[in-house]
């Protein structure tokens, strides 16, 4: 068996894949049944002052056959009283001491207001607090979530408030919708921050119904923007995760949110940066079972751990003498013409078609137009039909950087690119 067991900032929990705050962590039930089934750690949907939600509250997006590539949501904090929240926060922690269980919370911006919040929070024997600052719709209107999560001072205020009373790991939770969250993640870190969770969703209307022209979901006819996320935002997630993580201020543990459903997704995660996972959408689509393939991939996590971190890096980092070539394995070619179509239309004209004939080729890369792009190999079909392989030449290493500053030379084919007339290699 595999040993995952993991202490987040402080927090032990059995493995490193938490419920994120959401629909699955709203009673005891759930959460008991959840760390029944394996998952290491819950953190509960953000407590605060009951709210009045309204009943059509998700949309989503579709990609072919596959539902729920995006999910949005119209909903807001539980609509639970306080004590409800807190009475079973304990008995779950007292029925499962050794998992890992997070109050979230979101309280008006008051110090006082916060003060009071956090100590009863302690009182349940929660392991630790996540402050929501990312909730992008709805609580942003009242001043809070998103609302204070777009502003470093407000950020740090509010941390620094919750520290002059709290005992236990406090944990920002930051929101997508900013310019540049490492501003604000600096911020959290200021107040006093014991760890980062990200992201929280991101602003979006994800359809109109064009019969009625009513955006999704429909609440008697009008909707408001709500939070986006699903696999559609794993891409953004990985992106900010790795900026924070890779941010020499910052030097807090990561809790990674953002599109996970298998233990793939999560072991990117785990390679830029993150300490622990947080999942929701995918809990929302398939069930609290899936746990069982996050905990199945993995025997190690420290062994990934940042592995991915260090080769993050700025465009102008990037060697600019690295050449790659497409290649068609035509024994495994459906002559679909896919690829010629996109790099044709879409591309840089690098493929040829050939006359049918005695079933050969019926379409060939042009090498010495041939750019590396990988478009081809994106959208062939056929898994491994078109691969992209490395042109080795005899020059070092150079970055727009080196070569700007004019200390270091490009090899022929990356001249060739350089000054070429876009149009005449068709």
């Amino acid at each position: 068996m595999a040993d995952l067991r993991t202490n987040f900032a402080g927090i032990d929990s059995p493995n490193p894949f938490w419920l994120a705050s959401g629909p699955p962590t709203n009673t005891y039930g759930q959460v008991a049944k959840a760390f029944d089934q394996g998952w290491g750690g819950a953190v509960w949907k953000t407590i605060g002052e009951p709210i009045i939600n309204v009943f059509s509250r998700y949309g989503a997006v579709d990609l072919g056959q596959n539902r729920m590539m995006g999910f949005n949501n119209i909903e807001l904090i539980s609509d639970r009283p306080i004590a409800d929240n807190l009475k079973e926060i304990a008995e779950v922690k007292r029925n499962y001491p050794k998992h890992a269980v997070i109050a979230s919370l979101m309280v008006e911006s008051k110090r006082e207001a916060w003060h009071e919040m956090v100590k009863q929070t302690e009182d349940t024997g929660a392991d630790g607090i996540e402050l929501n600052f990312g909730c992008p719709h709805g609580m942003s209107e009242r001043g809070m979530g998103s609302a204070v999560g777009q502003v470093p001072d407000y950020t740090c205020q509010i941390v620094e408030w919750v520290k002059e009373v709290a005992t236990i790991p406090v944990i920002v939770k930051l929101t997508p919708n900013v310019t540049d969250i490492t501003y604000i993640a600096r911020a959290a870190v200021k107040g006093g921050a014991d760890a980062l969770s990200l992201i929280n969703t991101i602003n979006s209307i994800v359809g109109v119904d064009l019969t009625t022209f009513e955006p999704q979901p429909s609440v008697a006819g009008k909707s408001s923007h709500g939070g986006y996320c699903g696999p559609a935002v794993k891409p953004i997630a990985l992106h900010l995760v790795s900026a924070v993580a890779g941010d020499p201020v910052v030097k807090i543990p990561i809790s990674g949110i953002g599109g996970i459903a298998s233990w793939r997704d999560a072991a990117e995660f785990i390679a830029l940066g993150a300490g622990t996972l947080q999942v929701c959408t995918a809990v929302m689509h398939y069930g609290f079972r899936i746990v069982e393939d996050l905990i199945g991939g993995h025997r190690t996590i420290a062994d990934i751990r940042g592995r991915a971190l260090p080769k993050v890096t700025k465009w102008e980092e990037l060697d600019l003498n690295y050449h790659l070539l497409a290649h068609i394995d035509q024994d495994k070619c459906i002559k679909c013409e896919l690829c010629w179509t996109a790099c044709e239309d879409g591309a840089h004209q690098a493929i040829r078609r050939v006359p049918r004939n005695n079933g050969g080729p019926v379409v060939e890369i042009i090498e010495e137009a041939c750019v590396g792009c990988n478009l081809c190999a994106a959208v062939c079909p056929v898994q491994d039909c078109i691969t992209m392989r490395q042109v080795p030449n005899d020059y070092a290493p150079v970055t727009w950087k080196e070569y700007a500053a004019g200390k270091g030379k490009l090899a022929p084919r990356s001249e060739q690119f350089h000054t070429a007339t876009w149009g005449t290699r068709a």
